[in-house]
C-alpha cells in the first residue's frame, strides 16, 4: 500500500500489481506463490487463510494487502491486475464485482484461460490483454505477414521475448491500425523509456515512476494528476 501511495503522490492515476488468493478464497495483493522472498517464511499464499495471512509482514515491515482495500483506499484509481493463480481469477471477479470496479481494471496473464473467464465472469466493459498466441499474430502483423489479428483493446507485452525484439515500431504501428493500445512491461531505464515512448507506445510499467514522471516531463507528455 505504501508503493501504491507514493505512486499517487506523484500523480499516477494507473498502477499495476499482482493478485494470489489464500486458502479461503480472498485476493490479496501478492505476486509470488510463496512468502519466502518478502518475508522469509517458506508457506505458499494459497495453504494459509486470510486470518493466517493478515498477520503476515514483509522484511520491510509492511502488511499485505486485500484487493478490496486497493479499491477501497483509491476510488477513482485504474488497477491493471494479474491474476498469478487459477484460484486468484475468482477471488479478483468477486472484489472487483464488490467494489464496482470493471471499468477502472484491465487484465492479463500468461495463461489465457485465466483471462478467458475474467472476461466471462465480469462482461464485455472489461479491459483486457491477449495471452501469446494474441501477441505473436500481432507481431506477426508488425512484419507485414497476412495473418488474422483478433481483437483485443490492449496488448501488455515484455520489451524482448527470448532474445527476440517484441515492441519495434511495426509492432506498435499494427497495433494501433486495429486500435490496439500497446502497453511494456517493466521499462526501469530511462533511455529504453525514451526509445519506447518515441516508438509511441501507450503505456510503460515500470517499477521507477519517480524517474518515468521526469521523463515525460521533459517530452511534454506528463498528464498524471496534481
Amino acid at each position: 500500500m505504501a508503493a501504491f501511495a507514493h505512486a499517487v503522490r506523484l500523480g499516477y492515476t494507473h498502477i499495476e500489481t499482482d493478485i494470489q488468493a489464500t486458502k479461503d478464497g480472498v485476493a490479496v495483493v501478492f505476486h509470488d506463490d510463496t512468502l519466502e522472498r518478502m518475508t522469509g517464511e517458506p508457506e505458499r499464499v494459497a495453504d494459509l487463510t486470510w486470518d493466517e495471512l493478515s498477520k503476515r509482514r514483509t522484511k520491510g515491515g509492511e502488511a499485505i494487502p486485500l484487493l478490496d482495500e486497493l479499491f477501497e483506499e483509491w476510488p477513482g484509481l485504474y488497477v491493471n491486475l494479474e491474476p498469478k493463480s487459477a484460484a486468484s481469477v475468482d477471488a479478483m471477479a468477486h472484489s472487483i464485482r464488490r467494489a464496482g470496479a470493471t471499468a477502472r481494471v484491465c487484465v492479463g496473464a500468461f495463461e489465457e484461460a485465466y483471462t478467458q473467464k475474467l472476461r466471462a465472469l465480469l462482461g464485455p466493459e472489461l479491459c483486457w490483454s491477449p495471452a501469446h498466441a494474441g501477441v505473436f499474430k500481432l507481431w506477426l502483423a508488425g512484419w507485414h505477414l497476412p495473418v488474422e489479428v483478433p481483437e483485443f483493446p490492449c496488448v501488455q507485452v515484455p520489451t524482448h521475448f527470448r532474445g527476440i525484439p517484441v515492441v519495434t515500431r511495426g509492432f506498435v504501428k499494427a497495433a494501433h491500425a486495429r486500435g490496439v493500445q500497446v502497453h511494456v512491461w517493466t521499462v526501469d531505464g530511462e533511455a529504453e523509456m525514451v526509445r519506447l515512448l518515441d516508438i509511441g507506445v501507450d503505456a510503460l510499467m515500470t517499477d521507477r515512476p519517480g524517474l518515468l514522471r521526469q521523463v515525460l516531463e521533459r517530452r511534454g507528455q506528463w498528464h498524471g494528476a496534481e
